[in-house]
């Protein structure tokens, strides 16, 4: 029997083969797709990152809605898409310029959205801060040091700006979460290490002497430290590919210059730093404490014992029903006042 007729005998059989040949085909082309570019996995992860981004700032919803706080949505501080920021003050303070934190929000550099964290930054306002929460193009649309200059770039336009957006232009706080507590330290660094800047080629948009602290919240601040064996392993793979923008990231002398804990020095601003018990990233948060401490910079630090229980995961501080949760926010609240002085 030919094929021909075995065909025409067995049109189902046929129909099958062929839909298994198409699903082999395609299985080897994503296969293929994988290995050759970080697009299909930063996909997968940020479909993932972005709905619980949502659901945490959802959890929000009920504190901070009622809170007379005025929100400035959408300002453009520079070129491009995804160039826009959002500013939080509290009503009563009127025009009356306040401290400043502007918050870098995380997301593992490839997701994540000012609006994830937006319930929170509402909150912060609302203790007597004009807060503001930035947006900058993530990966692998766009590589290291592209959302560091985009956040430079915000700086400079609030420092500009300030009495428009009631900002304090010698008050200024840089915070952020994650992969944006990365961004504001390294932000930071530069704008005090100005041999850091020349190496990076980036130039500080606003004055050292305005840049009065950091907020640094469960961040990664040595790529070295990446345990990519780990159970994490393709996870990080994916995000540093993406981030950099290439695969063998650990020996590009470029990349090393995003491992912050590297370039800071004795003018670091006081920095507040945060991360769970059970967060992987702990160990980075640690080591930048120790070595900031050491050169002499203020810090302030909320970890927790090893055997704290409920285990603190990743992003621990934006679960507000948690006492761990409230304490962080209240920490950051005093941190911040202590280090900007007064508040009207």
């Amino acid at each position: 029997m030919t094929e021909l007729s075995w065909g025409r005998r067995h049109p189902l059989l046929r129909v099958l083969a062929i839909i298994l040949a198409i699903i082999i085909a395609l299985g080897t082309l994503t296969w293929t797709a994988f290995k050759v570019s970080p697009w299909p996995s930063a996909l997968v992860v940020r479909s993932m990152f972005d709905r619980g981004g949502e659901e945490m700032n959802a959890a929000l919803d009920a504190r901070a809605n009622p809170l007379p706080v005025r929100v400035t949505t959408d300002v453009r501080y520079s070129e491009g898409r995804d160039t826009v920021l959002d500013v939080y003050r509290p009503e009563s303070a009127g025009s009356d310029p306040l401290p400043t934190i502007v918050w870098i929000h995380g997301g593992g550099w490839i997701s994540g959205d000012k609006g994830q964290i937006a319930n929170y930054l509402k909150i912060l306002a609302n203790e007597g801060f004009t807060v503001v929460g930035v947006n900058y193009t993530i990966a692998p649309e766009a590589t290291y040091p592209t959302p560091v200059v985009q956040t430079m770039a915000a700086l400079g336009f609030l420092f500009r700006d300030a009495d428009e957006w009631g900002i304090d232009p010698d008050n200024m706080v840089l915070a952020g979460d994650s992969a944006g507590s990365q961004i504001a330290a390294q932000t930071a660094a530069i704008i005090t290490n100005l041999d850091y800047a020349e190496q990076v080629s980036i130039s500080p948009s606003i004055p050292a002497s305005s840049l009065r602290a950091t907020v640094l919240a469960c961040g990664a601040y040595d790529l070295s430290l990446a345990n990519v064996e780990g159970p994490f392993g393709d996870f990080l793979k994916t995000v540093l590919w993406s981030y950099t923008g290439r695969r063998d990231y650990a020996s590009d002398p470029q990349t090393r210059t995003a491992s912050v804990l590297n370039y800071v020095d004795q003018n670091f601003p006081a920095s507040f730093l945060t991360v769970g018990n059970a967060d992987s990233l702990a160990p980075q948060s640690e080591a930048m404490a120790t070595k900031l401490d050491g050169l002499g910079v203020p810090v302030d630090t909320l970890f927790f014992p090893k055997g704290y229980e409920p285990a603190l995961q990743h992003e621990y501080q934006f679960d507000l029903s948690t006492e761990a949760g409230e304490q962080a926010l209240a920490q950051i609240v005093a941190f911040v006042s202590a280090q900007t002085g007064p508040r009207p």
